[in-house]
């Protein structure tokens, strides 16, 4: 088994490449943990894939969690989301990568209104890095409603040079859509991993 992959802040735009192109396949199947679900990364969407090409399912997520206090869950979901639809109880912060912007306009297609990114996301993320809150933290699982946003938001930090390991949690909190268009399929909440509404004081530690 091979050890956890680092992305230095240092790396070269080629080393990035290289990642991406010779990268493990199987995603979190070849970094150190012990997985039920490896992720096959060939499988996925290309809007769940990152540069770091480490992905892991929400289910596995929770095992990790309590096994490795090295490994951190951070939700990029809107605080709202957090409060209305519910977060995990395990995820140590919420830093939004996005916000809701409805003069944005309204996208008829999907039925929702355009989101605009929070332009402190990075900032957010290494501050509380930095912080005490995230002391012997050097392994992120990013997760937003179903693994899109935190895979954007995993290449927001790889360009910053945000140096952690970064998985992207490829089903987040609500998983993906069945035939009938619900969110039943997988994600954090459908495989019975610890979750609530009411959010503590300082969750999003961005705040002012």
């Amino acid at each position: 088994m091979f050890p956890i992959t680092r992305l230095s802040r240092f790396a070269a735009p080629a080393l990035v490449a290289l990642t991406l192109a010779f990268g493990p396949q199987t995603g979190a199947a070849e970094t150190g943990f012990e997985l039920q679900a490896p992720v096959v990364a060939a499988e996925l969407s290309k809007s769940k894939q990152t540069a770091p090409g480490l992905y892991i399912t929400a289910a596995d997520a929770g095992r990790v969690l309590a096994d490795h206090p090295n490994v951190a869950l951070i939700d990029v979901r809107t605080p709202s989301e957090t409060m209305l639809i519910g977060h995990p109880t395990l995820a140590a912060a919420n830093i939004p990568s996005k916000f809701v912007d409805p003069a944005l306009g309204f996208d008829a297609k999907k039925g929702v209104y355009k989101m605009i990114d929070n332009p402190d996301f990075v900032a957010e993320a290494q501050a509380w890095l930095a912080s005490d809150a995230a002391k012997g933290i050097d392994t992120l699982l990013v997760m937003c409603r179903s693994g899109s946003r935190s895979a954007a938001a995993i290449d927001k930090l790889v360009k910053a040079g945000v140096d952690v390991t970064l998985y992207n949690v490829v089903d987040g909190f609500e998983g993906d859509k069945n035939d009938a268009g619900v969110r039943a399929v997988n994600g954090w909440r459908n495989a019975g991993l610890p979750w609530a509404y009411k959010v503590r004081d300082g969750f999003w530690p961005g705040h002012k």
